[in-house]
């Protein structure tokens, strides 16, 4: 465990989109893996419906949610690895959404389906309340500069929407390589009544062994950067 340092700023309610949407240059599989594979994979949702993995998979089995997979390596791999639990991604970037979706296809995975909208919407009002084993936020856009920080996506609110998915004993694990945003997080966690902090409060882990390193997170080493990693458990 690894203590945190003083003089953390708070978290600000979050009043703006966590991402901008960049267009991104597709190559030309990862459009056709959007084109062919969507269909199997993506979820359209309708904005009024709640998602309920055991609806939605077929079976009863822990649900993971990651927010924002990027190139989907992570999932990909988690996914191939746990055939026994099942998986949603979330990703607003095509490129992305496209490499992964040709991977799933690739690997031939059933336990996986693939979002493209605001992480927060869908916790707020598209997902059924405590239907999550785990959600998954690594390496989110940082947003350095102090008049973007109302973009962080770990604020208040949001923590409140990741408790509220959560099943009694499922967890929040949270990586940044960012340490104001490490410190962001860490107050706004260990502020919600509803999750512990099972470092303890105050206090960040050391990498856990079932997450895979990220491409994220060698560029943040390569930059000297300290990498801190959260997990939050719900407790009511």
């Amino acid at each position: 465990m690894i203590e945190r340092q003083p003089d953390a700023p708070g978290g600000a309610r979050r009043t703006v989109r966590s991402f901008v949407r960049r267009a991104g240059r597709l190559t030309p599989g990862q459009r056709r893996a959007l084109a062919l594979y969507w269909p199997k994979y993506g979820i359209d949702r309708d904005p009024e419906q709640r998602l309920d993995p055991v609806q939605l998979f077929g079976r009863r089995a822990p649900c993971v949610l990651e927010i924002g997979f990027g190139s989907g390596a992570t999932l990909l791999a988690a996914a191939a690895a746990q055939p026994e639990r099942d998986f949603l991604g979330i990703e607003v970037h095509e490129p992305g959404l496209g490499r992964l979706l040709a991977g799933l296809e690739s690997e031939r995975l059933s336990n996986v389906r693939v979002l493209r909208e605001d992480a927060a919407d869908l916790l707020a009002r598209g997902i059924a309340p405590g239907s999550l084993a785990e959600v998954w936020l690594y390496f989110p856009d940082p947003w350095p500069k102090f008049r973007h920080h109302k973009r962080r996506l770990v604020q208040p609110p949001f923590v409140e929407q990741v408790h509220t998915a959560l099943q009694r004993g499922g967890r929040l694990c949270l990586a940044t390589d960012w340490e104001p945003y490490a410190e962001q997080m860490l107050d706004v966690g260990d502020a919600c009544a509803g999750l512990r902090n099972i470092a303890g409060a105050g206090y960040y882990l050391d990498r856990p062994k079932h997450r895979a390193t990220t491409k994220f997170e060698r560029r943040g080493e390569r930059r000297g950067h300290r990498v801190r990693d959260l997990i939050y458990e719900r407790i009511d």
